[in-house]
């Protein structure tokens, strides 16, 4: 059995979304438990052989401040359900709330791992391919050095490749454009150090990427910093709202365009369901002790049980043990910025 903590109250809409989406997961999966974390009187109509009802006092908003979060709502949802990963009582935990807090609680109750400095946030974003491409950051961290971009480059890698079958995941540096002598300092710094790391086999590095390969599928991976890859992410869901919306709405004008819809209806509902972002949601916190999966905070159930699902493959396949065993393997590269940054400090003082 795998055990995920899931943070009920969390999102736009709480339970009445988190509920009914743990209701379907729980049908699709029979190795599945869940730990419903919530006010209880919100979640006692709940019941089920593979769930256990878990206490919580307190909720975190959407507009709250982190420092509300992480100081005064020691009793929220959202920490209780971490608190379940640390405690080892769940393997994962999935929250649809609010996004700085929950990185600061998972940071906070967590830790982040040996060789990495900051937690990166992962998710995939669909692909001309038939699959999807994995983008990170996607919003923890803004500003990003060249060393931040390699190990989000080794987490990503073995986000990947637990999730997926295949070979070694292909890594792309986002810039613009291929060549190594574009980019800023930090991106032509980055793609050294990704060099370098391919050469020493810790990653399969492709090299430079520009936005439009995240969609053509070039690389399993692409690696940005979190400002970046933000962008990139809002600005691909509303691009997918606005197509799928536009071909509803035109072949709904007249007897013409539906005659049409009638002969091409298969390949447009497959369209449709490709560029459905919901089928996408859930984002794997990484760099973290334990795993943490972030459901977008306007997920209907369809969006949720799909972050649910991401966070039980990835407990199944053994996610964190791949992601330390990456690190440990690349070590020697993935000394933290920050200490690499004293370092040069010091020595030039001395």
């Amino acid at each position: 059995m795998i055990t995920l903590a899931v943070d009920c109250m969390g999102g736009d809409h709480g339970p009445r979304v988190t509920l009914a989406a743990c209701r379907q997961f729980l049908e699709a999966h029979s190795q599945a438990r869940l730990l419903l974390v919530g006010l209880p009187e919100s979640l006692q109509s709940f019941t089920h052989e593979r769930v256990t009802i878990v206490a919580a006092s307190e909720v975190v908003a959407m507009d709250d401040p982190v420092e509300i979060a992480l100081r005064k709502k020691k009793d929220s949802s959202m920490r209780v359900a971490i608190q379940q990963v640390k405690d080892g009582t769940a393997a994962a935990a999935v929250s649809a709330g609010n996004t700085g807090a929950l990185m600061a609680i998972a940071r906070y109750l967590l830790k982040t791992l040996d060789g990495i400095d900051r937690p990166a946030i992962a998710t995939q974003m669909p692909n001309a391919k038939g699959g999807a491409t994995t983008v990170l950051d996607l919003g923890a961290n803004v500003d990003c050095s060249a060393e931040h971009l390699l190990q989000f480059a080794v987490m990503g890698s073995a986000l990947v490749s637990a999730l997926q079958e295949g070979g070694e995941p292909t890594v792309g540096l986002l810039n613009i454009g291929e060549e190594i002598i574009k980019g800023s300092e930090v991106i032509k710094k980055a793609g050294e150090l990704l060099r370098t790391a391919a050469s020493s086999g810790d990653l399969n590095f492709y090299g430079n990427v520009e936005g439009n390969d995240i969609f053509k599928g070039t690389v399993d991976i692409v690696v940005c910093d979190g400002f970046v890859g933000n962008v990139a992410l809002k600005a691909s869901e509303g691009v997918a709202s606005m197509v799928v919306g536009g071909l509803k709405n035109e072949f709904s004008r007249n007897i013409f365009t539906k005659a049409a819809a009638i002969v091409a209806y298969p390949v447009l509902k497959a369209l449709m369901k490709r560029m459905d972002y919901r089928r996408y949601n859930g984002a794997a916190l990484l760099g973290l002790r334990g795993l943490v999966f972030k459901s977008h905070g306007s997920a209907d159930v369809l969006a949720f049980e799909q972050a649910l699902n991401r966070a039980y493959d990835a407990a199944r396949n053994n996610l964190l043990d791949r992601v330390r065993t990456r690190i440990a393997h690349a070590a020697p590269l993935l000394a933290p910025a920050d200490a690499q940054a004293k370092a040069g400090v010091s020595a030039t003082t001395h």
